[in-house]
C-alpha cells in the first residue's frame, strides 16, 4: 500500500491562459497575498511531499522565477510543446529522474486551483492509500454540472468511466458529480500508462484522463474522493473568475481569524492576505486591507479605512484611516487618522503619530507624539517628547539624505524645520516657527526666526480701495471710537 505521503505532487501550470487577456502568465496573477500557483504549492508543501515538480510552459522564465523565490525547494519542468495534460504529467516525471518512473504515490494537480486546502488533498492521498487503487480521481460534487465531465461509479463506489458533457447521456448528464482534474496515482503504473495515451482526439493531445480507462482496463482499480467543498476545486480562467475567488479566499480567511478570536466589524469590506497573523482580541473595523507579513497583536484596534502591508500592530495599539509599508507600531501606540508610515517607520510604546503626519525610516520613543501636520524623515526621536504641528525633517540636500537626532523630553514648536544632520538634545525646547540647523544643547531653547515688523498703513497706502483696505479702516474708526468713548 502506498504511503500517505506523496513520493512526488506534480503541479500543471504550463497553460497560456488567453482568456485571461493578459501579458502576464495565468498562473502569476495573484489573490490575497500570493500567486495562484504559489496558494497551489503552498497547499502541497503541507503534505511533505519528497519532490514538488510544477510544470511551466507559457512564459517559463517569468514563472520560473517566480517560483524560485516563492518556494526555492521547488523543482521546475518546461513543457516547450504543449501536447495536453498526458504529455506535461510525463515531463514532471522525467524532471525527476531519466525513466520518468516515481516509487508511491504521485498527486497531479493543477495551479490555476487556488482554493485548494491540504486537508483535502491529504484526504485524497488517504482514500488513494487506503484503497489500494491505481488512481484515485478527486471530484466535486456541483449544483449545476453542465459543461463538465461526469463520473460514473459502480456498485461498490469504484469510477468505471469519466464521461464529457458532451458524450453524456440524459441520465448521465444527471449525474452531479464531476470531474476536478486533480488526481493522485501509483507512480510506477502512471508512467507505464502515460506512454500508450494515444492523441484520437479533436484537439490532437494527449489527455491525462484516458490513463484512467487504460489502467481500469489492465484490471486495476480507480477510485474516487469527494471534495467537502466543491468551491474548493474553482478554477481560475478569466478576470471574472479570478475576482470570484478572491472573495471566496478572503471569505475563508476572515472565518478562520474570527474564529481564532478576532472581530472582523464588517467582512464584506475586509480584505486579508493569506500571510497576515493575528492575536486574540484584535479589532478589524471597516473598510481595512491588511496585506503582506501584517501581525494584529492582543487587542489591536485596526481600522476604519487603513491599508497595513508588513506592518506589526502592537498590543493595545489603534489604527485608523493609516496606510502604512513595513512599519512597527508598539503597544498602546496611535496612528491616524489619515497617518502615511513608510518602510522604516518605529512607533514605540504610547507613541503618536497623528493627523495627517507622514514618517519614513524614523523612529519615535516611548510616549513621543507627533500629533498633527508635519514630515518626519530620517529621525530618531527619544520619550517623551513633543513635536509640533506642521513640522519638517529637511533629510535630503538634493544629493544625500541626512539624519536627525531629536532627544527625551523635548518641547519643539509648531512651523519647525529641522535641517539634518542636525541634534537637539535632551530636554530642549525650539520656538515656533523656527528653522534649526544648528545643535541644540540639551535644556536650550533654540529660537530662529526674524524679529517681527509692524509697518503702519501698508494696506491703505498699497491696497487703496480693496476689501483688506475696508475693512482695516473700519476697525481703526471703530478703536478711534472707542477711546473716545472710554
Amino acid at each position: 500500500m502506498s504511503s500517505i505521503r506523496p513520493a512526488a505532487i506534480i503541479v500543471l501550470a504550463a497553460g497560456e491562459g488567453t482568456r485571461m487577456k493578459s501579458a502576464t502568465p495565468k498562473v502569476l496573477h495573484e489573490i490575497c497575498g500570493r500567486s495562484l500557483v504559489g496558494h497551489v504549492a503552498a497547499a502541497c508543501r503541507e503534505l511533505g511531499p519528497e519532490e514538488l515538480v510544477v510544470v511551466v510552459g507559457h512564459g517559463a522564465p517569468e514563472v520560473t522565477a517566480h517560483l524560485a523565490a516563492a518556494d526555492p525547494g521547488a523543482r521546475t519542468a518546461v513543457q516547450t510543446e504543449r501536447r495536453g495534460t498526458a504529455h506535461a504529467v510525463r515531463t514532471g516525471l522525467r524532471e525527476l529522474n531519466d525513466r520518468g518512473t516515481v516509487s508511491g504515490t504521485v498527486l497531479v494537480t493543477c495551479g490555476d486551483i487556488p482554493l485548494q486546502t491540504p486537508e483535502t488533498l491529504r484526504a485524497l492521498a488517504a482514500a488513494h492509500a487506503k484503497q489500494g487503487n491505481a488512481v484515485t480521481v478527486l471530484t466535486a460534487e456541483l449544483p449545476d454540472a453542465t459543461g463538465y465531465g461526469r463520473v460514473l461509479r459502480g456498485p461498490d463506489g469504484a469510477v468505471t468511466a469519466i464521461v464529457e458533457h458532451r458524450d453524456a447521456d440524459e441520465a448521465q448528464r444527471a449525474v452531479r458529480e464531476v470531474n476536478s482534474g486533480v488526481f493522485a496515482f501509483d507512480g510506477e503504473l502512471l508512467a507505464g500508462a502515460l506512454a500508450r495515451v494515444g492523441t484520437d482526439n479533436s484537439q490532437g493531445e494527449e489527455y491525462l484522463p484516458d490513463v484512467l480507462a487504460i489502467l481500469r482496463a489492465d484490471g486495476h482499480r480507480v477510485g474516487a474522493e469527494r471534495a467537502p467543498d466543491h468551491r474548493e476545486l474553482v478554477g481560475v480562467n478569466n478576470r471574472v473568475q479570478l475576482a470570484e475567488a478572491r472573495r471566496l479566499l478572503n471569505d475563508r480567511l476572515l472565518e478562520r481569524a474570527m474564529l481564532a478570536g478576532v472581530t472582523v466589524v464588517d467582512p464584506a469590506s475586509t480584505w486579508l492576505d493569506a500571510t497576515v497573523t493575528y492575536e486574540p482580541d484584535a479589532l478589524i473595523e471597516p473598510g481595512t486591507q491588511l496585506l503582506g507579513a501584517t501581525h494584529l497583536s492582543a487587542g489591536a484596534r485596526v481600522g476604519p479605512g487603513c491599508r497595513l502591508r508588513d506592518t506589526w500592530v502592537g498590543e493595545g495599539a489603534a489604527v485608523v484611516h493609516t496606510v502604512a509599508d513595513n512599519a512597527r507600531i508598539g503597544a498602546g501606540a496611535n496612528a491616524g487618522p489619515y497617518a502615511y508610515l513608510r518602510p522604516g517607520t518605529v512607533l514605540g510604546a504610547h507613541a503618536k503619530a497623528g493627523t495627517f503626519v507622514e514618517m519614513k525610516n524614523s523612529s519615535l520613543g516611548e510616549g513621543t507624539k507627533v500629533p498633527h501636520l508635519s514630515y518626519v524623515g530620517d529621525a530618531t526621536i527619544g520619550d517623551h517628547t513633543n513635536i509640533g504641528a506642521a513640522s519638517v525633517f529637511v533629510n535630503y540636500d538634493g544629493e544625500a539624505k541626512h539624519h536627525t537626532t531629536i532627544g527625551s523630553h523635548c518641547r519643539t514648536g509648531s512651523d519647525n524645520m529641522f535641517v539634518a544632520p542636525v541634534t537637539v538634545g535632551d530636554g530642549a525646547y525650539t520656538a515656533a516657527g523656527s528653522v534649526i540647523t544648528r545643535n541644540v544643547p540639551p535644556g536650550s531653547l533654540a529660537v530662529a526666526r526674524g524679529q517681527q515688523r509692524n509697518i503702519p498703513d501698508w494696506v491703505a497706502r498699497k491696497r487703496p480701495g480693496s476689501a483688506a483696505a475696508r475693512a482695516a479702516a473700519a476697525a481703526l474708526a471703530a478703536a478711534e471710537q472707542d477711546l473716545k468713548d472710554g
